[in-house]
């Protein structure tokens, strides 16, 4: 049976300050993450592995080959292990500012610009009522790019869309800091953003 680890952070805790503090680093990764994790393994242990292949991507992609019994656990744990995982590979202490390459093209072909690519993608993660994630996705079907949101843990790859940049916008990911101000934490975070690794994903799966 697979099982998974928390992965590590390509950089130290304190080094997305001052956008995002380091304990909020500490606690929403060895906390929060690892209990999607656990939450995960746990869940697996009870189904043969023959209904779960190699990797949990492939497993979101078709939830109905989960028996039903524990699919909404794998749904919430899996999407928290996998969401959580990109999040911390698409920042960096490194921001270079905005997209160039492939995906910057594609975001002025579908957004005008990358300034309202900036806008538009702020008020869609300022309107999620409670908690999820904001998306910018890959439509391989069109091989168009999107922007989504979903609920809790829920997963673009359930939706057959794939994930590019995601923005977790649980309190737990800026409440230490920002309190209720979620506005002033999604501003911060546009300058963490890695968009070297967002661009090169994009240019590997598309197109």
């Amino acid at each position: 049976m697979v099982k998974y680890e928390l992965p590590r952070l390509p950089y130290g805790y304190d080094e997305l300050e001052p956008h995002i503090d380091t304990q909020t680093m500490e606690i929403h990764h060895q906390k929060h993450h690892q209990a999607y994790v656990d939450g995960l393994n746990k869940t697996l242990a009870k189904i043969s592995s023959e209904f779960h292949p190699q990797y949990i991507t492939s497993v979101l992609s078709d939830l109905t080959a989960i028996p039903e019994s524990v699919r909404s656990e794998v749904n919430f744990f899996g999407g928290g292990f996998e969401n959580h995982k990109l999040f911390w590979e698409t920042m960096t202490p490194k921001n270079d500012g905005s997209p160039g390459g492939k995906l910057g093209d594609s975001i002025d072909v579908y957004f005008n610009n990358f300034e309202n690519f900036k806008k538009e993608f702020s008020n869609k993660a300022m309107s999620i009522e409670g908690s999820g994630w904001c998306w910018l996705v890959l439509n391989q079907t069109f091989n168009k790019i999107e922007m989504i949101t979903t609920s809790n843990q829920d997963s673009p790859w359930s939706i057959r869309k794939i994930p590019l940049l995601g923005l977790d916008v649980w309190e737990h990911a800026y409440y230490l800091k920002y309190q209720n101000k979620r506005s002033d934490y999604v501003a911060a975070w546009w300058n963490v953003v890695n968009w070297d690794y967002v661009g090169n994903r994009f240019s590997e799966l598309s197109d």
